[in-house]
């Protein structure tokens, strides 16, 4: 075998050469026999990772270079660009760039997963910096989700080889989504927090259940006037269309003229880079969530942009009854993921409830069975008739 020990080290290494390529690294043993044992199964992994190289034509990918395949080639076109960049930084550092991609397996899946959910955030509740750990959702969507996507196109497209891993199985359960409806004396709070120029997007978010990312894309050449409908391109990239009825119209009808291609637009404070202060741009991805986190969390620390679509459907729901109009405002291919709107129709089943209670004879007095006869009043008999009986 070719595994030694420096003089002064505890560690061996191992050196050898396999069809004229040269391998040498640490074992990471302290004792012959498992440096050995290393080493032999070293020459394996090499082995077979040059047969790979000799059936591809070429070194098999390392998962760095994939990484910055994917993002250039999907990851910069994201509509979440940003988050998907740090969590690509991520992987890069815990995975190693120069790990190859067939080396990926299911077990380091297990171990990224778990050094993830170990990790902590912090924000601020109630003035105060609270540390929290990453949720479930926050580790499938930047780690799980992240390099199964990686791993994906480098199998189906770059026609790479990679170990198949079970991903159902590393993805987390999830809570059940929170349905945070915006209550009257709230929506007087957060406009007065947020910035006026950011009035005009939140309120179409309100009255129309649209996403954050399909408010700030949207454009003048999706507003169809004469038609009374808003095209948007929602999740998926699917391109669908709703209603305009008179007070989205009466919203957007003065945004004309404020920017020639997008709806949606915001004044610039201080001048940076080709930015001029005073003057009007485009609302962005990130800066809407800026905006909102720094303006609104602050008086409402529990509510979400996300909620804006919440607070939509529950609307609507509470003003028709009908689940499946509710539906159709969202968008959702499947009515049950439109149920979980359905508590909010909770008085309307009560007051039904109530009114039939009083219709039934079952029901009328509760302290009486109706179908249990009345007892015959007792009526004492006399000395004569007691007699005659």
């Amino acid at each position: 075998m070719s595994t030694y020990r420096p003089k002064g080290r505890k560690i061996f290494l191992y050196d050898f050469e396999l069809q004229g390529v040269r391998f040498h690294g640490s074992t990471r043993c302290t004792n012959k026999r498992d440096a050995d044992a290393y080493e032999k199964a070293k020459r394996v992994e090499e082995a077979d990772q040059l047969k790979e190289a000799a059936r591809l034509g070429r070194e098999p990918l390392t998962f760095g270079l994939a990484a910055s395949r994917y993002w250039d080639q999907v990851g910069q076109f994201a509509k979440t660009q940003n988050d998907l960049w740090r969590a690509i930084g991520w992987l890069q550092a815990e995975i190693g760039n120069g790990r190859r991609l067939a080396k990926i397996d299911s077990t380091l899946v297990a171990t990224l997963v778990t050094k993830r959910r170990q990790e902590t955030t912090f924000r601020i509740e109630d003035g105060k910096r609270v540390e929290r750990r990453v949720s479930a959702a926050t580790v499938n969507r930047t780690v799980t989700e992240v390099l199964r996507a990686i791993l994906t196109r480098a199998a189906k497209v770059w026609q790479e080889p990679v170990a198949p891993i079970e991903w159902r199985k590393h993805m987390l359960k999830e809570p059940q989504e929170r349905v945070r409806e915006l209550r009257a004396d709230e929506e007087t709070t957060l406009f007065a927090a947020l910035r006026p120029d950011y009035h005009a997007v939140v309120r179409f978010a309100l009255l129309t259940g649209c996403r954050l990312n399909e408010c700030v894309t949207l454009r003048w050449r999706d507003v169809d006037w004469g038609g009374r409908q808003v095209w948007v391109l929602g999740k998926g990239d699917k391109l669908a269309s709703i209603p305009m009825p008179p007070t989205v119209r009466a919203l957007l009808w003065p945004l004309q003229g404020e920017h020639d291609e997008f709806v949606f637009t915001y004044v610039a404070q201080r001048a940076s880079g080709d930015r001029r202060r005073g003057q009007r741009y485009p609302i962005t991805y990130e800066g809407l969530k800026t905006a909102f986190r720094r303006d609104v969390k602050t008086e409402l620390t529990d509510y979400r942009f996300h909620d804006n679509r919440h607070t939509a459907a529950t609307r609507v729901l509470r003003a028709c009854g009908n689940l499946k109009v509710a539906q159709r405002m969202l968008r959702h291919a499947d009515i049950t993921t439109t149920a979980k709107y359905a508590h909010v129709m909770h008085d309307d089943v009560l007051e039904a409830m109530e009114a039939a209670s009083k219709r039934g004879a079952a029901t009328r007095n509760p302290d009486k069975s109706p179908d249990t006869a009345e007892p015959e009043t007792a009526i004492p008999l006399s000395a004569q008739e007691v007699k005659g009986a």
